[in-house]
């Protein structure tokens, strides 16, 4: 077998750190998760995490394109909404709104979206399963 491509491999920890919350390290980066039962509003919970992943690696994505592109923004803001259904108990969808400060036209917008789509690892992993849509706009002038 020849692998030319070899794959990345990704490395989290995470650890109980009591009834309330976990903590997951990964580098040299940690992130408190709320793993409390009852919930807790000073850390993600794991559907949260999910959509903050999502919207990570929507912008990720484009700053691995835009030189690419040529394409010039100012800023991107991701917007991440996701409905939860009991049984069994899923993401049942996802929508998202990206919001980007830019002066470029329409057809490059749509061209920033669609390698959005294409190439984000985590909207890949999580689209199959999951009814995902969502919009790329220009930010409005204020």
């Amino acid at each position: 077998m020849n692998d030319s491509n070899p794959k990345m491999i990704f490395h989290v920890t995470t650890v109980r750190i009591d009834a309330h919350g976990s903590l997951a390290q990964c580098k040299s980066a940690k992130i408190m998760m709320d793993t409390d039962l009852a919930g807790r509003a000073d850390a993600f919970n794991p559907a949260e995490l999910l959509l903050a992943a999502l919207s990570a690696c929507i912008i990720k994505g484009i700053e691995r394109v835009t030189p690419m592109l040529k394409f010039s923004l100012r800023g991107i803001e991701v917007r991440v909404e996701g409905v939860r259904q009991d049984v069994p108990p899923k993401m049942e969808s996802i929508t998202y709104e990206i919001i980007v400060d830019t002066d470029e036209n329409e057809r490059r917008l749509e061209l920033l979206h669609d390698n959005v789509k294409k190439y984000g690892t985590v909207f890949n992993t999580i689209a199959p399963g999951t009814q995902l849509t969502g919009t790329l706009h220009r930010r409005a002038l204020t």
